[in-house]
């Protein structure tokens, strides 16, 4: 009689999940998916923590599709602990949204996809939704917006906020003043001058989206000067997931958010809340 246990399976490999091939081809393509969402400065651990697993779980949703989904619901964790701090609040997530967006400490459109990630999360509890619910493209998308409130919300406030809103400033104004004075702060990162991405130069690029910016503050821009702007935001997004250095990278994401809060005040309010 053997007495031996039997020897165990042999170790597996994870295989790709066929249902990836939606958005990617192979597994490096699932680094570039992801390579823009660069984790804002001055978080929390866990803050942080939060927000490194979500895009983590996005890219390895290459090996299981569900963790596209999951890495959505993950990051209203980070995102509902940064609104419980700046507001001094422990009301739901969707009073946060609300208040954080009434106060100018986020913009309306970016609410919305805030808003569309906690609806998911909900309709997920309930069993309404299944974990396999988002394409890994649409993870992205709204990872990204989480993303981009977290470094709006990081934001200290300032004087000039407050002046803003004592004026009657509108909501948009008041964030993309804050967004520029903490750009204008930031040293151009060291060793990217005359490093070009693709054809795009870096130092043009950022001096192009900030004169445009500036304009938009200054006195508003014209339809050339819209569309020069949105010419820098199709740029951004071409170059942004090609940085693999992290201050490089976080610098030109804060830059590209600039830009599409400058950008979202000339899009007509009956696009920028659909859906």
């Amino acid at each position: 009689m053997n007495a031996m246990p039997p020897p165990p399976d042999p170790l597996r490999l994870p295989v790709r999940d066929p249902r990836a091939s939606h958005d990617v081809l192979d597994y490096a393509d699932m680094h570039g998916l992801v390579a823009d969402l660069v984790l804002p400065g001055g978080a929390s651990m866990y803050v942080m923590s939060a927000l490194e697993t979500s895009r983590e779980l996005i890219r390895h949703s290459y090996y299981r599709y569900e963790f596209a989904t999951v890495a959505v619901t993950h990051s209203l964790f980070a995102l509902e602990h940064v609104l419980a701090e700046r507001l001094a609040s422990n009301e739901p997530l969707g009073t946060l949204i609300e208040r954080a967006t009434d106060a100018g400490l986020i913009t309306a459109a970016l609410a919305a996809e805030l808003d569309r990630s906690r609806q998911l999360r909900d309709r997920f509890t309930r069993g309404a939704e299944s974990s396999a619910a988002l394409r890994q493209a649409q993870a992205v998308f709204l990872v990204r917006a989480v993303f981009d409130a977290v470094s709006l919300l990081l934001c200290p406030p300032s004087m000039t906020e407050e002046t803003a809103a004592d004026a009657g400033g509108t909501q948009p104004e008041r964030v993309l003043t804050r967004l520029w004075e903490e750009h204008i702060r930031a040293p151009f990162p060291d060793g990217f001058r005359g490093v070009d991405f693709d054809g795009v130069d870096l130092v043009l690029l950022d001096a192009d989206t900030a004169g445009f910016v500036l304009s938009e503050l200054k006195r508003g821009l014209d339809d050339s000067g819209i569309a020069g702007l949105w010419g820098c935001i199709a740029d951004l997004d071409k170059v942004v997931p090609l940085i693999n250095e992290e201050y490089c990278a976080s610098y030109f994401a804060k830059l590209r958010t600039m830009a599409r809060t400058a950008a979202e005040r000339h899009v007509p309010a009956a696009i920028r809340t659909r859906g």
